[in-house]
């Protein structure tokens, strides 16, 4: 993915989490099971299905939790690529975003 797909995509997947866009955000998952449960459902999915991807990982377009966790803090996610390196997710990210696959 070029740059200019690569910050299309980010601003689609914007626009989505601005509108009525339900994700899945609960439960988050506690135990590496529970990880491992979602990464088979996104899995399964078409490597391009971004909408499915956003709805299954929980994608919201602020910080959430009791800590205010932001994909910035998450160990997947590339600074100077506002990536989300999780290969079962591999999508652009604003560092102000979350999901429920966040790892420090």
């Amino acid at each position: 993915m070029n740059n200019e797909q690569q910050h299309a995509l980010l601003r689609k997947m914007a626009q989505l989490m601005k509108s009525d866009f339900e994700t899945q955000t609960e439960p988050f998952p506690e135990t590496e099971k529970e990880f491992a449960a979602i990464l088979d459902e996104l899995r399964k999915l078409d490597a391009n299905d971004v909408e499915a991807k956003m709805v299954i990982s929980g994608f919201v377009d602020h910080p959430y939790r009791p800590d205010r966790q932001r994909c910035m803090e998450c160990m997947y996610y590339l600074v100077h690529r506002e990536w989300c390196d999780l290969p079962e997710l591999a999508v652009p990210v604003d560092a102000d975003w979350w999901c429920r696959l966040w790892r420090i």
